[in-house]
This record gives structure tokens, sequence and C-alpha cells, in this order.
């Protein structure tokens, strides 16, 4: 089986593409102004982008808004040229690996490798073909020895690389990671950065306060103020903007 970490190939989609397309998302809280004010966003294919922006800023929200998990008032997501609606919700799923911040909320099996076949199972793929690919992540990931054991024995690092495994499984075209460093120590950050940056994914879009961390992964990064994506840089450039990052709440050495 081909390696699912290591073929730089298997996407040959011109680099102009757009594949995430955002027009004009508003989303408000019951009783709440919008926190999120007319949005506009284009991600093109092989895109590393940091979403950065302070407590409250609406970085979640705005993700749940792109995996249908919450419903805009207005406004227009698009993944791939098919617009987000109920009907196309499925479809669209499947394309996307969304992490969520808890990685407690995505291992909920007896066993981890029970963990990462059962989306592929879920989809209609065999079991041998399910369990060779779960075997495969395992490996890639160093986490074979822990195949049998549920995941409240592995370490909080463990435990992000088998959610991560877990939505690897099923080849989704773009990536999408909530504070995916939350509570890792800095060899377990740098295992994850390492296996980030070998994925052959079109997409990767990766919300996160751990800016240093962003600096090594990602390359493009979009501030969220206001309701509003006022920022969109080269990343490098935007983290050696001290003065900027201050008044936007995220001090760069904090």
């Amino acid at each position: 089986m081909t390696s699912l970490t290591s073929n730089p190939q298997i996407y040959t989609t011109d680099k102009h593409t757009a594949i995430v397309e955002v027009e004009n998302l508003v989303y408000a809280y019951p009783q709440q102004p919008p926190v999120l004010d007319h949005i506009n966003l284009k991600l093109n294919v092989g895109d590393r982008v940091a979403l950065m922006g302070a407590t409250g800023s609406g970085k979640s929200t705005l993700l749940e808004n792109l995996m249908g998990l919450k419903q805009p008032q207005s406004g227009k997501i698009k993944i791939n040229g098919v617009t987000l609606t109920p009907k196309t919700l499925p479809h669209i799923r499947k394309q996307i690996g969304f992490s969520f911040q808890d990685a407690n909320d995505q291992l909920f099996m007896p066993t981890i490798l029970e963990d990462i076949t059962f989306g592929p199972r879920n989809y209609g793929i065999s079991p041998i073909v399910a369990k060779d690919k779960a075997e495969q992540l395992l490996a890639e990931f160093g986490l074979e020895q822990y195949a049998h054991r549920s995941a409240h024995e592995l370490s909080g690092g463990q435990r992000r690389l088998a959610a991560l495994a877990s939505i690897l499984a099923l080849e989704p075209t773009i990536l999408v990671l909530d504070e995916p460093t939350t509570g890792l120590d800095p060899l377990w950050r740098k295992q994850l950065a390492q296996i980030l940056l070998q994925l052959s994914v079109q997409v990767i879009l990766i919300a996160s306060h751990d800016l240093h961390w962003l600096g090594k992964v990602t390359e493009r990064g979009l501030v969220l103020t206001g309701g509003k994506i006022n920022i969109d840089s080269n990343l490098t450039t935007l983290l050696q903007d001290n003065m900027t990052l201050e008044k936007l709440g995220l001090p760069v050495d904090w």
C-alpha cells in the first residue's frame, strides 16, 4: 500500500484552483452580534494556512461552518466547486478531515485500531482494507504497539496522533485542525509538525495560538478580528511584525 503521508504527486490540480471558497459568510449566536461578519476567503491547492486570532474571535466557529456543523445566517461556502448545502453535506464532509480541539471527541471505540478503522468501514471499505490502512498509519505515527489499547491508556500526544490517524484513514483532500498542539510537550509538537509537513493533501488550515509552531508548518497567515479577516499575509513576515501582533492580542513571545 502506498504511504498516506509521503506521496506529493497524489494531487495534480493547478495551484491557482480554489479548493475552499467562502463568500460573505455571516454567523451569529442567539442575541449576539455576528462573530463572523461577511467573511470572504479563498484557499488554493497547496495552501498551508494558519488561522489566528484572540480567544473568542471566532476561529472555531469558522471551522465549524466549513464542516457544516453550524449553519450560517447568510453567505456561501464552496468546497472544490460544490456549494455547501444540507444535500451536499455528506459529499463535502468526505473531503474534509476535521480535528476537534479535544482528541477524546474523536476517539470513542474500545481500541485505537477500531477508532481508525471506524470511518473507512462506515463508508463501505472492507474490513481487511480498513485494517491494513489503519495498521500502516499506526506504524507511520509510531503507535503500532498501542493498536489494541484504548485512548484512555495513551498520553495526550499519542491521543492527538491517533485522532489524526483516524482522520487520515478516510484520505481527505482538505485537513482542518483546531488547536492541535493543546496539551502537547515539545517532543510531541515536533512529531506532529513532521507528520503534517509530509502530508499530501490539497489544503491544510490550522487554527492555533501556538505562533512559533505555526511558523514551522504553515506559510500563510489569516488573522480574524472583529468578525472579519483583517490580515492575509505571508506568515513569516507577519510573525516578524511584533507590534501588529501585540495590538491584535497575539504577542508572539508569550
